[in-house]
């Protein structure tokens, strides 16, 4: 396998090889998909949502605030945050500017912050101010997509559901588990587990893809590699 040159400084950089595939990882994706989850709910033991909330509405507004943001940086912002605002009313009445100068460090604030009081006074004007527990009433809030809604029904209500963020379609799609694209992952992963495991199918993907099969991936430490059919694997 050919070894990466050093890069100035002395540092290396990963170099992606074209790989001969093993009978294992070339088997049917339904063969492989019990033990690629099985092992990486072992490789991240902590796997599970990385934002903090306490009730289905904290969860609601942080996922709003965590697009194009790391989690990390949410959660800073959030602690104070929700120690000021804890029902969607408290939302609504909040002016504008001054919502966004308590989450401008989100990044996209203004957009951020519309979207967070446009989807309050949908809640209080036909939800009586409660989150809903299912995807048809999560996605008619605004600023509310299917990924929001199932990360909000997966981790704030137990329900089934498959959050496709962007780990999660690049991890499902190098192991030959769906096409790309977010509703051609989520079928495939659907159709690959059974309901029960969907919640753990969605943050051990997340975090594989946070930590591990990331852009340019980390093959050689990879849990789960000796299932992976993705050819152009990585020497370093």
């Amino acid at each position: 396998m050919a070894v990466a040159p050093a890069a100035k400084g002395g540092a290396r950089r990963a170099t992606a090889v074209k790989n001969k595939l093993t009978p294992t990882q070339k088997a049917p994706a339904k063969v492989r998909a019990r033990p690629i989850l099985t092992k990486l709910a072992k490789a991240y033991p902590d796997w599970g949502p990385t934002l903090e909330f306490a009730t289905p509405l904290d969860l609601l507004v942080a996922t709003i605030l965590a697009a194009q943001a790391r989690d990390e940086r949410i959660n800073e912002i959030t602690r104070d945050l929700f120690k000021r605002y804890r029902t969607a009313q408290d939302y609504v009445r909040i002016p504008q500017a001054t919502l966004e100068r308590e989450i401008r460090a989100s990044g996209f604030f203004r957009n951020k912050a519309r979207a967070v009081k446009g989807m309050a006074q949908g809640l209080v004007e036909r939800f009586d101010g409660r989150v809903p527990d299912d995807m048809e009433g999560l996605t008619s809030l605004y600023g509310v997509g299917r990924k929001t809604a199932s990360i909000v029904l997966g981790a704030a209500f137990g329900k089934p559901a498959i959050a496709v963020d962007r780990h999660v379609e690049r991890v499902a799609t190098r192991l030959g588990m769906s096409k790309k694209g977010t509703d051609g992952t989520e079928r495939g992963l659907a159709a690959l587990y059974p309901k029960r495991d969907w919640y753990r199918v969605t943050w051990t993907f997340v975090l594989h893809g946070r930590r591990t099969c990331m852009p340019t991936p980390a093959c050689p430490r990879c849990p789960v590699l000796d299932l992976c059919p993705y050819t152009m694997k990585t020497t370093m």
